[in-house]
Parts: C-alpha cells; structure tokens; sequence
C-alpha cells in the first residue's frame, strides 16, 4: 500500500494524559498509535482527512497490547510505527514504545476500511502503489 513501511515519531507524556500515581494512562497508548499511523499515511502523501471526504474510512477492527514497563510523565519515548499486512481491504500495524532503546510496549492493530454506513469495503486503488517491496496481498 505504502512506499514507506514504518515510521517513528517521539512524544513527550503530557501531565494530562497522566493517572494519581504519575504514570501513562493505558488508554493514551492507543491515542499514540493512531498518531504513528496518521503519520505514516502522511509520510506516504495521503491525508487522513481527504480519504475521509472521499468516503474512504478505516476503523480499529481488532487491538492488543502487552505493556512491558511504565511509561512516566514527560518521559520522552518513540513510537515506531510499522505496517506489517495488507489485503485488499485491511491493513495491520505493529507498534513498539521505546525509551532509550528500552522496549515498553508492544501492540498490533488491525484496521477495516469502510464506507459511512459501516460496511466493509475495498481499499482505494489510490492508496496502493507498485512498487518493489510492497506487501500488498490480494
């Protein structure tokens, strides 16, 4: 689907996005992913917001998540985000939460792409390229 296959961004843990004791709320991993797909969308040059306009969506179909170690307030982590199958109307991403190399979190999703009432339908012809490498798979 992409020429770009994975991406990292780093992330500051916001004091909001905290519980009591000071730790990364669980919910907020999720939060983080979806801003390390949006972003590897971006670096491949599509825009969340224009398939949305088209009619083209994706929703979490399935989601997990092993966290190894905390994740603290203002620790400063990266978020690699890695594109690991496509069909022709899901696509599944890995993540890994890091800390100085330290491994946190582990997690994989897998998106469905749909149309405005919900049903499934096949990801835009658009969005695939071919070139060599990519793991498209019909």
């Amino acid at each position: 689907m992409s020429s770009t296959q994975s991406c990292e961004i780093q992330i500051r843990v916001r004091y909001a996005e905290c519980d009591p004791m000071g730790y990364l709320h669980h919910a907020k991993y999720f939060e983080y992913f979806e801003m390390g797909r949006t972003e590897l969308l971006r670096q491949n040059g599509h825009a969340y917001r224009d398939m949305e306009a088209t009619g083209t969506l994706f929703v979490v179909a399935r989601a997990e998540c092993k966290y190894h170690k905390p994740i603290r307030y203002d620790d400063v982590i990266t978020l690699v985000t890695e594109q690991v199958r496509v069909t022709r109307a899901r696509i599944d991403h890995h993540y890994e939460i890091l800390r100085n190399g330290i491994r946190l979190c582990q997690a994989a999703t897998t998106l469905a792409c749909v149309d405005r009432n919900g049903s499934l339908q096949p990801i835009p012809d658009s969005l695939f390229t071919s070139h060599p490498g990519s793991n498209y798979r019909s």
